[in-house]
């Protein structure tokens, strides 16, 4: 009874100090959670190493295998960390409407998965646009001949929206005239609203919070 007690206690102590050392390497990676937020993970995490390694056994107890199974399942800390970032930044991204911090989020969730990929690609493109519509109309007043939105050919039927800082191409036609200002504007906030519905809405329909695996 002693030699399986000792080896039952020795298989404990070094489960332990396997978790110990997995869940230290994530508190590290964990840098930019807060304390408060970082713990709760780290607790959380705790308790579902141990009791899914104990889960898999006869006995009821974690071993040193059972837990390198759940770790092994669970990927190294600093993926994990990744993932809990990430999640972090989108979850405040949606109660703040910050879209930097939308693209922040975003960007952190695209080195994660194709998915993100996609919609951070989408996100730029759209608050791009936006802001380019935007900065036109408000450029006008400065550069009133070139600033605006030009067809630059009759044949071609090719547009270029210019900010005024340069010249404008021979036989050009300035579309809106003055009307690229509230157009400009509205558009532009509209379509940076829309980009930031449009993400978010992505975000809650196609990424899973993560979850602890095993």
């Amino acid at each position: 009874m002693s030699v399986e007690g000792g080896t039952n206690s020795f298989s404990g102590r070094a489960s332990d100090v396997r978790v110990e050392d997995y869940l230290e390497r994530l508190h590290r990676a964990l840098s930019g959670l807060s304390r408060e937020a970082a713990s709760e993970i780290l607790e959380e995490l705790r308790g579902h190493i141990l009791e899914k390694a104990a889960s898999n056994t006869e006995r009821g107890e974690a071993t040193p295998a059972g837990v390198e199974a759940v770790l092994s399942a669970l990927g190294s800390p600093e993926e994990l960390a990744a993932q809990y970032l990430a999640d972090d930044l989108l979850e405040r991204a949606a109660h703040g409407w910050s879209p930097l911090l939308l693209m922040r989020g975003l960007l952190r969730w695209a080195s994660l998965s194709i998915g993100g990929v996609f919609v951070f690609v989408g996100g730029l493109v759209g608050y791009f646009l936006g802001a380019a519509l935007m900065l036109c109309a408000m450029l006008k007043p400065f550069h009133p001949q070139t600033a605006g939105l030009w067809r630059l050919s009759d044949e071609a039927h090719s547009y270029s929206l210019r900010l005024g800082f340069s010249g404008v191409p021979a036989g050009a036609t300035d579309v809106l005239g003055w009307w690229i200002v509230p157009v400009g504007l509205l558009a532009g906030g509209g379509l940076c609203l829309l980009t930031t519905q449009v993400a978010l809405w992505c975000v809650r329909q196609y990424r899973k919070p993560h979850t602890p695996r095993g």
